[in-house]
């Protein structure tokens, strides 16, 4: 991973976290999720998805290996059980926290799920899609727009990811 700085320029005006949360609790909590997911054997990357309110619609960490599924990230299956959960789609209002900045994919449910903010840990300098490689949160002509924010525990998040990497690597 190519180093960037830990603290990135917010999108606009970042709200407030839900009632009752910080940015830095919410992002403990994706990383308790991305631990899991590395126990299994997946990269880890966690995610979870908060209501205006505070509470935690749903939760997850990345699936692929599992799921045997190349579109379950974190992101993507958070969005997907708040759906379900919600009996709909459109997401108004919910934040979406997650411990790495999301790929061309995940950036696009982001839009077409209407979350109206997203939080993430660490760039991602290979694939990023909201800073490090595209913006594609910020294109023109989308019709929905998701005010975001990186850098929160984005030394913890990338810790965990090269910690990760580092292991599978010695085990061969």
């Amino acid at each position: 991973m190519t180093a960037l700085p830990h603290v990135f320029e917010p999108s606009g005006p970042v709200p407030a976290p839900p009632a009752g949360r910080t940015w830095e609790g919410l992002m403990d909590m994706a990383l308790a999720l991305a631990r899991k997911g590395a126990s299994a054997g997946e990269t880890p990357v966690g995610a979870l998805l908060a209501g205006p309110e505070g509470h935690v619609l749903a939760q997850a960490h990345n699936a692929p290996i599992r799921l045997h599924d190349p579109t379950a990230h974190a992101e993507i299956l958070a969005l997907r059980a708040a759906g379900a959960r919600l009996h709909n789609y459109r997401l108004n209002n919910c934040t979406l926290i997650v411990t790495l900045e999301p790929c061309p994919m995940c950036a696009a449910a982001l839009v077409h799920a209407r979350v109206g903010g997203l939080v993430f840990g660490a760039a991602d300098a290979q694939a990023g899609a909201v800073i490090s490689r595209a913006e594609y949160l910020d294109v023109p002509f989308c019709n929905h727009k998701v005010w975001h924010m990186g850098g929160i525990r984005a030394q913890a998040c990338a810790d965990l990811l090269r910690d990760f990497f580092a292991a599978r690597r010695a085990a061969g």
